[in-house]
């Protein structure tokens, strides 16, 4: 297996000659001119547990398909002006442009408020579902891109269009997406699925809210309440950056997490703080 990660990460510094022109030989061809040394590699950071409370209900917020302004930006704005924490799961052929660049050094930066993690580079081939998960050792090679290009801290990844999970001692999955769970496994990887998703539809190509605020944060508490969660006492909820780029939506998604806070049980966490996630290798 060892052999297989090893084999997967010389691929990508192949495959990087076919990203939007830039070829790989562009680096060291910058180094050469400069004469500069290259900079020390940052210490890698480290998962740090917390302390559960078994009195307090924990939230997770977890977003994806990001950057997607201008519905990202809200996101990130209403988590700030209400003081929770929440991650992002970010697709890296998304991150094209200055302004979701700086997007992304933003979130990167502001950890541990929040938390930037890997959706995958290319979001299963642009959605090819079946072909992406067939073709597991690919799929490997897409979520090692994401990581690299996106600089990702830890190695937390959301399967795209699939809730599976990976954790210490555990793998739990689809048939379908299985075997890559598995590599990821290997490559000591965790695999965050969810536990409640407020759904979106289109409206005039954009995707917009299903549920109401009040509907949606009615599902959460229920789901708590009755214990209808993949742990006990957490919940992780999906949404996606894209449905709140309108002001009036934007306001939903702040109504919604208003309700949530009021409740003193509730607690707003990054998902590297969920129980069971492996140490950063």
């Amino acid at each position: 297996m060892f052999v297989l990660i090893l084999v997967a990460i010389l691929a990508i510094n192949c495959n990087n000659t076919n990203t939007k022109g830039q070829v790989a030989a562009d680096s060291s061809t910058a180094v050469a001119k400069t004469d500069s040394v290259a900079p020390p590699v940052p210490a890698k950071p480290e998962i740090t547990p917390i302390t559960i409370d078994s009195t307090k209900r924990y939230i997770f917020l977890t977003f994806d398909d990001g950057p997607q302004p201008p519905g990202s930006v809200n996101c990130f704005r209403i988590f700030r002006e209400l003081g929770l924490k929440a991650t992002f799961f970010t697709i890296a052929e998304h991150v094209e442009g200055r302004e979701r660049e700086n997007l992304i050094d933003t979130i990167r930066s502001s950890y541990p408020n929040y938390l930037l993690a890997n959706h995958s580079k290319t979001h299963a081939f642009n959605d090819r579902y079946i072909y992406f998960y067939h073709h597991p050792h690919e799929a490997l090679l897409d979520f090692l891109a994401c990581q690299e290009k996106l600089k990702v801290p830890f190695k937390i990844v959301r399967l795209p269009g699939n809730s599976a999970w990976v954790r210490q001692g555990e793998v739990k999955a689809a048939p379908l997406v299985k075997p890559v769970c598995i590599l990821l496994d290997s490559a000591g990887y965790n695999v965050i699925g969810w536990d409640e998703e407020w759904g979106f539809k289109t409206v005039n190509h954009e995707s917009v809210p299903v549920q109401s605020a009040e509907r949606m944060a009615r599902m959460i508490d229920e789901d708590l309440s009755l214990h209808q969660t993949h742990s006990r006492n957490m919940l992780v909820l999906l949404a996606h950056d894209r449905m709140f780029a309108h002001a009036n939506y934007a306001d939903s998604l702040y109504k919604c997490l208003s309700i949530l806070k009021k409740d003193p049980r509730n607690v707003f966490e990054t998902i590297d703080h969920y129980p069971g996630i492996k140490p950063n290798n």
